[in-house]
């Protein structure tokens, strides 16, 4: 009877080790799918990049700066200023000043004049006025009659003209109405002038001038 009971336990004895390996090797097993799992997400993995890498392009795209649109014709050349021309003439001298734009502005071309008593801004100060008037203007034709040089604010139009821009040749275009080359403003002797005495005032040459300076602005 010792015997006999004595047996059961070193059966379950030699039993232990093999159970241990069959605990060792569930282990393993149970452990080789999460392993081999892992190993299809990684193809997954790559297709959640792929679509983020896709929408990245576009946005890389929008972010990037437009490119600059060319520049109008309206803000070069010619257009860039508001008048062609801008008439300088004595109070006294009117009419035959509204005769010369009438001349310039019918004519080919369709010349923009600025007189100062049809153009100028009512209620504003004429120095700033004109200034701006002379400034916004390509050419200056000046009127010189007995009237212009007698008037200091007309001496006065002549030198803001001849100021602004002086190496612009072309630019400030005297015009002999009634008055001889000698009697011309010392300023002005250094150009050539227009002689008004001709049938049509002087009128088609100076049109020709403004014209020819123009044409080199384009």
């Amino acid at each position: 009877m010792a015997s006999s009971m004595s047996s059961p336990p070193s059966g379950s004895a030699s039993k232990k080790p093999l159970d241990k390996m069959a605990d060792w090797f569930r282990r393993a097993l149970a452990k080789k799918p999460k392993k081999m799992s892992s190993s299809p997400e990684s193809p997954s993995g790559t297709n959640t990049v792929q679509p983020s890498s896709q929408h990245e392009t576009p946005a890389t795209a929008s972010s990037s700066p437009a490119p600059t649109p060319a520049p109008e014709a309206s803000s070069s050349g010619r257009w860039s200023r508001d008048y062609d021309i801008c008439v300088c003439h004595s109070e006294e001298d009117l009419v035959a000043a509204q005769e010369l734009v009438s001349y310039l502005e019918g004519g080919p071309g369709g010349l923009r004049c600025f007189l100062q008593l049809r153009d100028a801004t009512p209620g504003g100060a004429i120095v700033s006025e004109l200034c701006q008037a002379l400034s916004g203007s390509h050419c200056r034709v000046l009127l010189l009659t007995p009237g212009f040089l007698k008037d200091p604010w007309c001496k006065h139009q002549m030198l803001q003209a001849l100021s602004q821009e002086p190496g612009a040749e072309g630019r400030t275009i005297p015009l002999l109405a009634g008055i001889s080359r000698d009697a011309c403003p010392v300023e002005l002797r250094f150009m050539y002038s227009v002689d008004g005495r001709g049938p049509d005032g002087g009128f088609h040459q100076v049109r020709e001038a403004v014209l020819r300076y123009l044409q080199t602005l384009r």
